[in-house]
This record gives C-alpha cells, structure tokens and sequence, in this order.
C-alpha cells in the first residue's frame, strides 16, 4: 500500500514524523511513527495514531452553516460559502463603523501548531481589519517571558542528550502523557547511571522508573527552587567564577533564598523536609545536571517567579558546559521561521486582550470599545477558557457576533453565528517548527476535504478578498504559500533543506558533535551575553511567595481542596474530546476520600465561587492528599451538569507575563446520591 510522509502539527514538543499508509482511494489504514526523526524514531502517541477516526467522525462538519436556535442549542441551517463569508464580511464592517476595529478579536490557540494555519495568513487579516490582539496566555506565556528575559532567544538541551546527564529533575512535567519520546531517553541515561527525580503532585513514574517523586502542593515551586538555592549557598556549592562572568542580579536571588531554610520550605510545600535536602544534596554534588521544566509549575500566581528561581539554579551553580547540563524548557528557539519574507511585514499595535479572561471581554465594566465580534478558530474556549459559566455567558450574547471555525461541532461551534468547516492536517498544506525535538518538517495534504471544508488558508484569503485587502499573500494559492515559506527556515543560523520538508520529509536530525552545548558553543542572547537571574518581567516583589486565596463561597462546608487540572492520555488540550475513551471523574487520594466517607464511583458536586461540576470521584492513591486533579480538555457531555474543569478554574492571571492560573482553583466537595452497580 502507498505510503505518504507528513508531519504532527499537534500541541506537543515531540513534533512527529508520520508515515501514513492509505489504499490509493482516500482511506486511511495506518498512521506510524517514522524513523527519520531524530526523536520519533518508528513510534508515536495513540492520540494521532487513531487521528483517522476524525476524517469520518459523524459529528464532522461538512458545510457552512448559520445557528438558527438559541446559543448553545445545536441547531444549525446550512449555507452556502458565499451567504458565509458576506455574512461575516458584512457584520465586521458594521463593527467597524460603530465601534472600530479593535470590537473585534480573532481567538485561536493549539488546535494547530502549523506555522501556515496559525498566525500566518491569519495574522495579516486581523491586522488589516484593525482587530483588537490576542494575548495567548493558557500556556507558556509565563515561562516564556522569563525564559526570555534571563537567557534570550536560546534553546535548551536536546531531548537527546539526556542519556549524559547523571541527574535528571523532572519539574513540573508529565512526559507520559505529553511529551513521550523523552522517555527512551530517561530509560537509558538511568540506565547509564543516572538518577532521576519527578516534582509533581502526582505520582506519574514507578520506583523502578525514578529515583525519588516529590509530592509538592501545587502553587508552591517558587519555595522548593529557594529552598535548593539556600542549600547549594550554605554548602558552598555556588559557583562565583560563573557567576561573576556571566549573570546579573544574583544577590537579588540568594537573598530572597535565604528565608527559605528547607525547613520552612517543607512546611509550606507540604513535603519531608528529607526529601528536600536529598535533592539539594544530589543537585549540589553531580554533574552533568539537568532540569526539565513544564509548564504545569506557572499555572499559579507565583508561576513566573517560580520559573525564574528554577532557570536560576544552574546559572547560580555553574551547571552548564558540559553535554547533558543545564536545563530544557522550549527549545522553539533552535528554529527561526521568517513570517514578514512569507507574509510581508505587519504593523499591528492595537490594543491587546488576555484570553485567559475571555468570560470578562463581555461583563461590566465592559473593555473599551466593548467586543461584538470575536472568530474562534484551532481553539474551543468553551471547555478550555477558565471561569467557564462567564465564557458561556458572553458567547450567548445576542448582541455579540460568534464565528467558529473548526473540523468537530464543539461545545464552543455550538454557540456560535456563524460555523465554518475546517480541513484536517491529512487535507491541507502546513509547516510544523518543533519547540521540544527540534525539527522543521511539511505537511501536504494526502486526503481531499470532506464536503466543503476549506483549510485556514483558503478561510482567511477568501476573507481577505471579500473585505478588499491587496496584500499578494490573498490571492496566492496554498501550494503556493507553502512552497514560499519552506525556503524561509533556519535552523543554528543555516537554511534548512527546504525540498525536503516540501516534500513532507524533516530537516534538523544533527549528530552528536554538533548539537551545541549551553554555555560552550551556546551563550546568552540577551543584550550583553549575561544572565539576567532578576528581570524587570518579575514585577515589585521578585521571588516573593503569596498564597492563593480560599474560596470566598456561601454554603462550603468540609475541608478546602486544591484543584489541578493536567493533561489527559486520551487529548491534546481538548482536541479529540469527542471520543469518550475513559470514565471521567475527579480523583482523589484514599485518604481523603475515607475522611469525607465517600465511595468510588459516588456523584459529587465540586463547587466555589465561579461554578459547579458534578460528577463521579475515583481513589487513586497517586494524587497527593489535599489535591483533587480533573483532567483539562473535556467536552461538556463528559459531566453530569454540562460543566467542566474550566467552571471551577478562575480568570485571575499571573502578574509575570499575564499567564493563566489554572491551578489556583480552590474547592469544596459536596456528596451526592447514587453508586454505580457493577
């Protein structure tokens, strides 16, 4: 059977190589892993192993349609594209000439990771329209500004190279679910003789797999990585010669990390005091080190100082210079990708509106001028947005415009004018940049469209044509757009072999010797070369720890929960949540079940001051006690009350970056009638 060569574009640091076989007529009999990445090597998550049900999925929209029943209903006509894009065209004009350009907003996320079909052409109609920007805060933003602003634009150590580190600190990241192919190589640098450590509230390795899991209350990162800082200064494990070359602003630090003895730090992350001392004492005396950060740890108010003090460590320590040294968080910037050579330049400086707080866009005092039109593409905020009742809330407005743009009817597409249908990765052309393995490959699509899908290239150009914008990028055809952006790659300051990612091939395998080293072959992009351990990013109050406040709820009875809300094995954030793979439920560790007398499988109704959700509890002895983890990314169908995790996710955001703070939920546990009979 043929086989075609494409690419992953999904919301994952693995970046994929696939290898599809189909029969020649349009269908699809397999998708693997395929073994000229440098990362995949033959083997890839079951998520896109089974993305070929989404082709035929009968919810699939086929056509453009127009909601002809309340918001939320379902209850759709069908239309023809022309009727669409007028009706779009027409109604954002008339935005325009009221309110200006900026009630407008275009609302996208990770449904694509494609450098063509997010923040391509895309970007350009947004800033012609004169759109209101779009602050991407769910993930990464808080890391991401930190990042920046201590080390510049640099990547981290290569996936591969951790086989020669001799201690691995897993902080904050769950990479059996997310980021898989780190996992062959934890397996051989332990079997090399490394120890490996996991920081996270829940125990996601064996003992056979790690050598020790730290089971930290969530929100409290920023003390630990102070905790290890004031161990390494009292030890006299700081290195001053590293320091003196190369960082600013290191007393700011070991001064904020003096107030945390591990001690008091064991006392607010809820930990063995033993435990922290045992790490301390296994970063101070190994090298090579190295620290995997997720992005988990910033989902909290002190999420940008807590990075900031973990990127600190091995600056402060001198951990670098060696293979296998220092840290990983995104490693995007191994690959540049020139957008104004593709898409010209774009002068854009409206004003900018944090996604993470979407359910305010439409709540008094309302953003002025108030927002009356938003187009929601590669994103379903329904289910993702924290604060989810106000999300609902706002999109059900009859005087605010909704046009949704996807390849699934979502919670989200349910609410909207206007629904689009969209292409899969199998149907239209892209690019992916990997911000984990770092690899650049193609996608070309293999599948012609179901019904009337158009890709969002096609989507935006058609757009850009109706509302008479000129720029060329409009009218080129996708072929044409894809064949131009794969000569506009570089990858360590070369081109990359632009024919072969056209040809859905990946260009970025590099050999040992010339993957570069931090701080030997790689140094500091900031504006002197130095590291900047307290960026002015920090705010006022650098590495200073605040408690996330209890809910302010009438009616909670019983002790307070922490909430998080992680990945889930089954999505990539919500995308493929049509399936329903695995009972959904809030887990909780035994203890705590036992002290509220509840029973596996029981309803229970989880509640503070943003929402409820109810749903069934499960034991699992792997959550910490105090913690209860529902998984992010669910539909609305997933609970008992048409509600998810994003209801009991406040909209508050962290100060570092404006990131969202999923992880400050609070909660209270009701218990409600009704076991299941097995």
């Amino acid at each position: 059977m043929p086989v075609f060569p494409t690419m992953c574009p999904m919301d994952c640091p693995d970046s994929c190589a696939l290898a599809v076989e189909h029969d020649g007529a349009g269908r699809i009999l397999q998708i693997r892993g395929r073994r000229d990445h440098p990362d995949t090597r033959g083997y890839i998550c079951t998520k896109v192993a089974r993305f070929a049900r989404r082709q035929t999925h009968p919810r699939r929209i086929l056509y453009p349609l127009r909601r002809v029943g309340s918001p939320g209903e379902g209850r759709f006509k069908r239309i023809s594209w022309e009727e669409a894009l007028q009706t779009i065209a027409a109604r954002f004009q008339a935005v325009i000439n009221q309110w200006g350009g900026e009630a407008i907003v275009g609302f996208h996320y990770g449904g694509s990771n494609g450098k063509l079909t997010d923040n391509g052409l895309d970007r350009l109609f947004f800033a012609r329209l004169g759109a209101s920007r779009l602050a991407r805060t769910f993930c990464a933003r808080t890391t991401g500004v930190v990042y920046k602003a201590m080390y510049g634009k640099i990547p981290g150590v290569a996936f591969a190279d951790y086989v020669h580190a001799r201690l691995i600190i897993i902080w904050g990241a769950n990479p059996k679910d997310s980021n898989i192919h780190l996992i062959p190589y934890l397996k051989e640098a332990r079997k090399r003789g490394a120890r490996i450590v996991h920081i996270d509230p829940v125990r996601r390795f064996s003992s056979r797999e790690v050598d020790l899991h730290l089971p930290i209350r969530p929100g409290t990162d920023l003390v630990l990585a102070l905790a290890l800082i004031h161990e390494c200064e009292k030890h006299g494990a700081l290195d001053t010669a590293f320091i003196e070359q190369y960082t600013h602003h290191a007393e700011r630090v070991l001064e904020a990390a003096r107030q945390w003895s591990p001690e008091r730090a064991a006392s607010v992350c809820d930990i063995p005091v033993e435990l922290i001392k045992q790490i301390g004492h296994w970063y101070r005396t190994t090298d090579p080190a190295v620290i995997r950060v997720g992005w988990g740890l910033e989902r909290n108010r002190n999420g940008g100082q807590a990075v900031a003090a973990i990127l600190a460590l091995p600056a402060l320590t001198g951990k670098f210079g060696r293979r296998g040294a220092g840290f990983t968080l995104s490693n995007g910037y191994a690959i540049q990708f020139d957008e104004d050579a593709v898409f010209g330049p774009v002068e854009w400086q409206t004003r900018e509106l944090n996604m993470s707080q979407l359910g305010r866009w439409f709540s008094l005092p309302e953003p002025e001028p108030p927002v009356r039109a938003v187009f929601i593409y590669n994103a379903n905020p329904v289910v993702t947005a924290p604060n989810q009742n106000a999300v609902i809330r706002g999109l059900s407005r009859p005087d605010v415009f909704v046009v949704v743009h996807d390849l699934i009817m979502t919670d989200t597409a349910r609410y909207a004018d206007i629904v689009l249908p969209a292409t899969t990765f199998l149907e239209h052309y892209d690019l992916k940049r990997g911000y984990g393995s770092m690899v650049v490959g193609g996608i070309r699509p293999l599948l012609r469209p179901p019904g009337e899908a158009r890709s969002n290239l096609e989507l935006f150009a058609a757009l850009g044509r109706v509302m008479g914008f000129k720029d060329k990028p409009f009218y080129m055809e996708p072929e044409a757009l894809y064949e131009r952006a794969a000569e506009h790659f570089s990858m360590w300051n070369r081109p990359v072999n632009a024919r072969r990612i056209r040809e859905g091939g990946v260009d970025g395998a590099l050999t040992e010797a010339d993957r570069p080293i931090l701080m030997k072959d790689l140094f500091p992009q900031t504006t002197d070369g130095r590291i900047d351990l307290c960026p002015r990013i920090l705010g006022s109050s650098p590495y200073e720890y605040r408690e996330a406040d209890d809910p302010t709820i009438m009616g909670g009875a019983g002790p307070v929960f922490q909430l998080i809300t992680p990945a889930s094995r089954f999505t990539i954030n919500s995308s493929m949540g049509e399936y329903d793979e695995s009972p959904w439920g809030v887990r909780i560790n035994p203890d705590d079940a036992r002290e509220l007398g509840c029973r596996a499988g029981q309803r229970v109704r989880l509640f503070n001051e943003y929402g409820e959700v109810v749903t069934r509890i499960w034991m699992d002895e792997h959550v910490r006690p105090g913690v209860l983890v529902l998984p992010k990314g669910a539909w609305l169908e997933k609970s008992l009350n048409g509600r998810t995790a994003a209801a009991l996710c406040p909209d508050h955001v962290n100060e570092v970056g404006g990131g969202a703070c999923y992880n400050d939920a609070r909660v209270f546990i009701d218990l409600l009638e009704g076991i299941p009979s097995h």
